[in-house]
């Protein structure tokens, strides 16, 4: 639980885990911290981020300033796609995340990060959740997709396939890229709700750019804690609907069975759009950049 946050410490969550966003005991410093990173974003964005983004920020009025009322976001988001935001005093477990997401339901933290350290996140924060992912959420197909995923992360706890269910979620959801007529767009919300990531994601030479195939995605490691070695690419938000609209316990059956992928890994049957150098990684990552300062 977020220390640095007494209004959540002082809730008792429900049973799926949820609690009063309390909109109304923001300080005039957290909702600064929002718009600041707001405007930063959104500069940084500019020709790398996906158009639906773009258009889901103004569907849902986020550029109001300051930290979004959830009661406001959900009027129009659940007319648009039936979503609704919840608030969740932070990590929660796997039963529940997955089961308001099947629920059409997406789980936001209620703190916001330091002022001071801005692009430092000990775990998702409110900017992250909402500026990050609920924008897509107005998209029909990608709505969607994020019920699919739910309902497939349900079936997965019969199966013991949960790390192969949340590589998907790290690589599509959080980490993904997809190809537009005007160049490579990011759509994941891990990266568009960082500066650096939507830089280095894109830009540098040193990460994979590999197309996306549902299983190669669920036998591949990720890097939890700096940037991704391999970032997995999609034509279209009706590729991922119809990858993941499907019965996967013939998928979970054969993944046991299966050898993984490390993060940096290029396989033959891969469709390879950039070999990285893998550079940054070899150097340290963000531990190595830190030290050389």
């Amino acid at each position: 639980m977020p220390v640095q946050d007494p209004v959540v410490a002082e809730q008792t969550p429900a049973e799926d885990m949820t609690i009063d966003q309390k909109w109304d005991r923001y300080s005039s410093e957290e909702h600064a911290i929002w718009t600041t990173l707001y405007k930063r974003q959104m500069e940084v964005l500019k020709g790398r981020a996906a158009d639906e983004h773009f258009k889901g920020l103004e569907l849902l009025n986020l550029n109001e300033g300051g930290i979004p009322d959830f009661r406001r976001v959900n009027e129009k988001l659940e007319k648009l796609t039936g979503w609704t935001v919840v608030t969740v005093p932070g990590l929660i477990g796997e039963k529940e995340f997955y089961d308001h997401l099947a629920n059409r339901r997406f789980v936001s933290g209620r703190f916001i990060r330091d002022g001071h350290k801005l692009d430092y996140l000990p775990e998702p924060d409110i900017f992250h959740d909402v500026f990050g992912h609920v924008p897509l959420l107005t998209q029909p197909v990608f709505a969607d997709y994020m019920q699919a995923y739910g309902k497939g992360g349900l079936r997965s706890l019969e199966f013991d396939t949960i790390t192969n269910m949340a590589r998907l979620y790290w690589y599509t959801v959080e980490f993904g890229l997809i190809n537009t007529p005007e160049g490579r767009r990011i759509y994941g919300a891990g990266i568009v709700s960082s500066k650096a990531e939507s830089i280095f994601s894109l830009e540098a030479q040193s990460p994979n750019r590999i197309h996306f195939d549902l299983e190669r995605v669920m036998r591949t490691d990720y890097r939890y804690d700096d940037f991704q070695q391999t970032y997995f690419v999609i034509d279209s938000y009706d590729e991922l609907m119809e990858a993941t609209y499907q019965d996967f316990a013939p998928l979970y059956e054969r993944l046991p069975n299966l050898s993984e992928y490390k993060p940096s890994d290029v396989g033959e049957g891969d469709k390879v759009y950039s070999r990285g150098s893998q550079e940054y990684a070899m150097k340290g990552g963000l531990i190595g950049h830190a030290e050389a300062v």
